[in-house]
């Protein structure tokens, strides 16, 4: 039996050539390739871009620039990737699960605001698969009670917010380039924002903390006479990711009609089904990272799916459900939508005959 894959990385002959040409040049550390991927990235948010070498690098750069370290806490959905969490606590502050909006799945801000304290240095919005909700409301919110803004945009590559595309404007953005996502540099991320402070902070942290290394690496240059004042990581790209990150961002509007096209068959396929319901998603303004269903009986669907040669998921079991993040409290929202949430099969690889199996196979099930 065919397996039809949740989700897949989508490649060419152009990626393949980009990375034999990386090879042959034989420098696969950060260099050129890595600053003409910021130069394309920043032309495309219009704004400056620093790469590194995962989503959530980027989202732990960015918190360790804007100065969140132990003792601080950063207010974050729990229903996100572990990474969001992971990326807080790796700076010595503490996550602060907040429940999410039923029909956005991005993060409740009455709730949000019923966690806040003192310590309270950051909001971590989750752009649950490329849908930001409404994200004007948490620069407001983030306005009245003095807090950054780091966005988790790591399914919202290529998305759009009031005709504006997510990561051009605002505070801070982040995000991933992995495998899977709406562009891929195999692993990579990136962080774009208007704080020239904090991308130099960036820019210096992922080589761990080497000054003005960046500006060597971009020449084909070492740094033997430098100074270090700050912790650093060891978090840049590399040449080989970029090679491919450069090919597959010219190919977003291909990605972003294949994966709307995706989204709008599922809609029109399985809206008859009275035992699933949709979210509150604006598919011509986001590119879905991911296809989200509610489903009745998802156990059973899903189950039932995997039996039937149909990959599926579940994004994502709760954070203040997990041992390291156990919360003292509930998220009730949070909690039942976790019970009901399924993903099906979305990528641009996707073709129509596995769309129609995956359609048919949950009319089946629940006939």
């Amino acid at each position: 039996m065919k397996i039809i894959r949740l989700s897949k990385s989508c490649l060419g002959d152009s990626e393949k050539s980009a990375v034999m040409r990386v090879l042959d040049e034989e420098y696969l550390g950060m260099g050129l390739e890595v600053q003409e991927f910021e130069k394309l990235l920043t032309r495309f948010f219009g704004r400056p871009v620093v790469c590194v070498s995962s989503g959530t690098d980027a989202l732990q750069l960015s918190l360790h620039a804007i100065g969140v370290s132990i003792g601080d806490e950063v207010l974050v959905q729990s229903l996100t990737y572990v990474a969001s969490f992971q990326a807080i606590s790796s700076t010595g502050a503490t996550p602060v699960a907040c429940d999410v909006d039923p029909d956005t799945l991005c993060i409740d801000l009455k709730d949000a605001e019923k966690r806040l304290t003192k310590k309270t240095k950051a909001i971590m919005p989750m752009h649950y698969s490329g849908n930001v909700g409404e994200l004007e409301k948490v620069y407001i919110f983030a306005s009245k009670h003095n807090l950054r803004v780091i966005e988790d945009a790591a399914h919202a590559f290529g998305s759009e917010y009031q005709g504006k595309k997510v990561g051009g404007f605002g505070d801070v953005a982040c995000f991933s380039f992995d495998g899977i996502k709406n562009i891929t540099s195999g692993e990579g991320g990136c962080i774009t924002s208007n704080d020239k402070g904090l991308l130099q902070k960036v820019r210096d942290s992922r080589l761990l903390g080497v000054e003005k290394d960046t500006e060597k690496r971009y020449s084909r240059e070492r740094s033997w006479e430098f100074d270090v004042t700050e912790q650093g990581f060891r978090c840049h790209m590399s040449n080989i990711m970029a090679a491919i990150g450069i090919v597959q961002l010219g190919r977003i509007d291909e990605f972003r009609i294949r994966r709307q096209e995706v989204s709008q068959k599922y809609i029109e396929g399985l809206k008859d089904i009275k035992e699933i319901d949709f979210f509150d998603f604006n598919f011509k303004e986001i590119i879905p990272h991911i296809f989200v269903i509610k489903a009745k009986d998802r156990e059973g669907l899903r189950k039932y799916l995997i039996l039937n040669g149909v990959e599926c998921g579940v994004h994502y079991k709760p954070n203040h459900l997990l041992s390291k993040y156990l919360s003292k409290y509930k998220l009730p929202i949070t909690e039942k939508i976790y019970s009901k949430i399924l993903t099906l099969p979305c990528h641009n690889g996707l073709d129509v005959i596995e769309q129609n199996k995956v359609i048919s196979t949950i009319k089946n099930f629940y006939e």
